[in-house]
């Protein structure tokens, strides 16, 4: 009786969850979103490597998701990885969620926002080791920044 009620307990957390997401149609994230935020946050794309965007941004503040606002990132979890995209070594606590990838020919962690399913790009496990080793690899196109007040 009681591992029954557990689940019910269960099922309704995650339904609860699901009910709270940010879900639109791709006509209405078409409307909302760039053409270049539409391909990388609803159709998986990927931002080209550069300096370009938050890779070399260090300012004090939080990384919202550019789809639907949702805080992702703060400042103090970011790190210069030289990798050419900005990245991470922790997110906010169930900001995101990791899938597996098996695409192009790779088999990969694919980061997600937990609010709308918007892709954010990989986690790896090359990170700072003095930290939690991980590297949030996210694709400055899928992030917006607030400074801190």
């Amino acid at each position: 009786m009681v591992l029954i009620l557990i689940n019910i307990t269960l099922i309704a957390q995650e339904k609860s969850k699901m009910d709270k997401k940010n879900t639109k149609t791709d006509a209405e994230w078409k409307q909302i979103l760039s053409s270049e935020q539409y391909h990388i946050l609803r159709e998986k794309g990927t931002d080209r490597p550069g300096d370009y965007g938050y890779t070399n941004h260090f300012e004090k503040g939080t990384y919202f998701c550019a789809a639907c606002d949702a805080q992702l990132f703060k400042s103090d979890s970011k790190f210069d990885s030289h990798c050419g995209w900005p990245s991470f070594d922790d997110a906010i606590k169930g900001a995101v969620d990791y899938k597996k990838d098996i695409s192009h020919g790779m088999i990969r962690t694919e980061i997600t926002c937990t609010n709308c399913d918007g892709h954010l790009g990989h986690i790896f496990d090359d990170g700072p080791k003095e930290t939690t080793g991980k590297r949030y690899c996210v694709n400055t196109t899928s992030i917006r920044f607030e400074k801190s007040k």
